[in-house]
């Protein structure tokens, strides 16, 4: 039986780079799945793939999208298992250009919108299961949320809040079924990183392979992480093996951390 055969996993983001990944490798594993995600035309796309899945439009930022987003997830394949709050965004600006708009963008999405993601599943992942079944909440956060990088205040700001919210609501929810942890990427092959490279090259004048190198330093393994990569350390947290893992920030960057 596939390891995660009859169980319902919820993703949001799902719809490119890393969600996408991550609802593939679930869907192998024997999950059925849910992608939310702003844009419906990704999520269709990924959907039409997979032998169970489904697909909803939402934006994380607003607690009503959550709450419908849950109940069409139901609708589909019944109550939730494994969340994964991964909707993000991220932009850069020098600090002292740096606006409120932009500030407010970058914890709407990457801080209220796993926040409501969570409050929204937290009745189906904390629902009363066998024994040895266990619901997840798992934070797609970052390695910016472990350390500080230039020209991304807020977005570091943000994913240092998602770690704090995966740490106190992983000792709240101890002694429910449920664990909670975050996954933190390096830098990682995504449109998200595409638009980092654009953006370095559109302010410095250099070249996207120059910008591209750039940002690959900051792994000691001179590269960048896969989507495949997280999605695996994903799937492994949803396994009954890591039944004793919660409260963890997993760094997945190539000895960054």
């Amino acid at each position: 039986m596939s390891a995660l055969a009859g169980q319902h996993a919820l993703i949001t983001g799902g719809g490119t780079g890393i969600g996408a990944a991550i609802a593939r490798t679930l869907s192998d594993a024997g999950a059925a799945v849910t992608v939310a995600g702003r844009r419906k035309q990704p999520l269709d796309d990924i959907v039409k793939r997979l032998p169970k899945a489904a697909a909803v439009a939402t934006d994380v930022t607003k607690e009503s999208d959550c709450a419908a987003m849950m109940a069409a997830a139901r609708a589909a394949h019944g109550p939730v298992d494994i969340v994964i709050a991964n909707a993000g965004t991220a932009d850069s600006a020098p600090f002292g250009k740096m606006d409120t708009a932009h500030w407010e963008r970058m914890l709407g999405t990457n801080l209220t919108g796993a926040f409501l993601t969570a409050k929204a599943a937290l009745a189906d992942v904390t629902r009363k299961r066998p024994d040895d079944v266990r619901g997840r909440v798992i934070f797609i956060a970052s390695t910016a949320g472990l350390k500080g990088y230039p020209y991304v205040a807020a977005y570091c700001a943000a994913k240092h809040g998602v770690i704090g919210l995966m740490r106190a609501l992983s000792v709240e929810l101890a002694r429910h079924p449920v664990t909670v942890n975050a996954v933190c990427p390096g830098f990682t092959e995504t449109p998200l990183l595409e638009e980092s490279v654009a953006n370095i090259v559109a302010k410095t004048g250099r070249s996207a392979d120059a910008a591209r190198a750039e940002l690959a330093r900051a792994n000691p393994q001179g590269r960048f992480i896969t989507p495949e990569e997280v999605a695996q350390t994903v799937l492994w947290l949803c396994l009954p093996a890591s039944n004793a893992i919660t409260g963890q920030a997993i760094s997945v960057s190539g000895g960054e951390i």
